[in-house]
C-alpha cells in the first residue's frame, strides 16, 4: 500500500510540474517532448511520463503524433482566438450564478484574491518583471474566486482548463496591459460587491477581448 501510494505521489507531482511548465512556458510551444530527458528531469519512470503526456494530450496542452511521440501543443492566432471565446462563454455564464449565490465567505476571498494581483500589477506598473509568473497565478486566482460560488465543480473544472490555455498564449506573449488591465479588474471588484452581474460580464468581454487583440498586434504569435 504504501509503495503504491509513493507511486502515486511521484505520478501526481511530475503531473503537476510538467502542466505548469506547459502553461508558463517553460516549456515551449511545439517543441518536443523527449520521454528520456522528462523522466529524469521530472523523477519519474518513462512509462508514468508517457501516461501524463497522453493525459495531457486529452486536456489539449501535448500534441501526440503517431510513431513520433509527444510535442508541445503549438500556439496560433486563431487558437487563442478560439480559446478566449470559450472563456468568455463560461466565465459570462458562472458569473451570475456566483454573484447569486456568493456569502461573506465569498466576498472575503474575492477581496484577498484581488488583494494579491492589485499588488503585483502596482510593481508591474512600476518596471519590476521579475514576478511575471506570480501575476499571472494571481490574474488566475483573482478570476476563479468571482466564480468559485456559482455550483458547479464540472463548470469550475472545465473553466480552470480552459483558462490554463489561455493563460499559455499570456505567457508566451507576456502582453501586460498595464493600468488598463489593473482598472477593468478593480472593476470586477466592484461589481462582485455590488452584486452588479451584467455589468462585470461586459467589464469581462472588454478585459479579455482587450487582451487578445494586443497579444495579436504585438505579432508574436504567427
Amino acid at each position: 500500500m504504501k509503495i503504491e501510494l509513493l507511486a502515486t505521489s511521484i505520478a501526481d507531482l511530475a503531473y503537476d510540474r510538467i502542466r505548469a511548465d506547459i502553461v508558463f512556458g517553460r516549456l515551449k510551444p511545439a517543441s518536443r517532448l523527449r520521454l528520456d530527458r522528462l523522466a529524469k528531469d521530472y523523477g519519474a519512470s518513462v512509462s508514468t511520463v508517457r501516461e501524463i503526456l497522453s493525459r495531457l494530450s486529452s486536456e489539449g496542452l501535448v500534441i501526440a503524433e503517431d510513431q513520433r511521440g509527444f510535442r508541445v501543443a503549438p500556439v496560433s492566432p486563431a487558437g487563442l482566438r478560439d480559446v478566449a471565446a470559450m472563456r468568455l462563454l463560461l466565465e459570462t455564464y458562472a458569473l451570475p450564478l456566483s454573484f447569486a449565490a456568493g456569502d461573506l465567505e465569498w466576498e472575503s476571498r474575492v477581496v484577498a484574491a484581488h488583494h494579491k494581483l492589485a499588488v503585483m500589477e502596482r510593481r508591474m506598473l512600476a518596471g519590476e518583471t521579475a514576478g511575471t509568473e506570480l501575476w499571472k497565478r494571481y490574474d488566475r486566482e483573482f478570476h476563479q474566486s468571482l466564480i468559485e460560488a456559482c455550483g458547479s465543480q464540472t463548470l469550475l473544472d472545465l473553466y480552470g482548463g480552459v483558462f490554463d490555455q489561455y493563460l499559455r498564449y499570456q505567457m508566451v506573449a507576456l502582453v501586460f496591459r498595464g493600468e488598463i488591465a489593473a482598472a477593468e479588474h478593480r472593476l470586477l471588484l466592484e461589481c462582485a460587491l455590488s452584486r452588479n452581474a451584467e455589468r462585470a460580464c461586459d467589464v469581462l468581454t472588454r478585459h479579455v477581448n482587450g487582451c487578445v487583440d494586443d497579444t495579436l498586434s504585438s505579432g508574436v504569435l504567427r
